[in-house]
């Protein structure tokens, strides 16, 4: 007949400890992981430097009467000529308050 040793085991106290300790990295990890995510959804200005290249196309093509001034989602976009070294130029704008984001091509 084949005797069995005895294993030690943890105490309750001690299971309890490291389940609040796994909990607390967890929600560690997943309130950083979240700030990342939005974060990078809040800078992604991909959407809005598209619509600008819209209106420079609409520009090329003289579908687009200047000064344009235009409200996209949270987006302020102008369009607008200015005096450089005595030549004029393009200047394609847009501007976001919350952010305090401002992205200028000027052509």
């Amino acid at each position: 007949m084949v005797i069995l040793k005895k294993i030690k085991g943890s105490t309750l106290m001690e299971t309890l400890v490291a389940t609040v300790l796994i909990v607390v990295v967890f929600m560690m990890a997943s309130m950083l992981l979240n700030n990342l995510f939005a974060n990078n959804i809040r800078s992604n200005d991909s959407a809005v430097r598209q619509e600008l290249l819209k209106l420079q196309y609409r520009h090329q093509n003289q579908l687009l009467q200047l000064p344009h001034y235009q409200t996209w989602e949270d987006w302020e976009l102008e369009v607008y000529e200015e005096d450089w070294n005595q030549t004029k130029r393009i200047v394609f704008r847009a501007g976001q308050e919350t952010l305090n984001k401002e992205i200028v091509v000027k052509r």
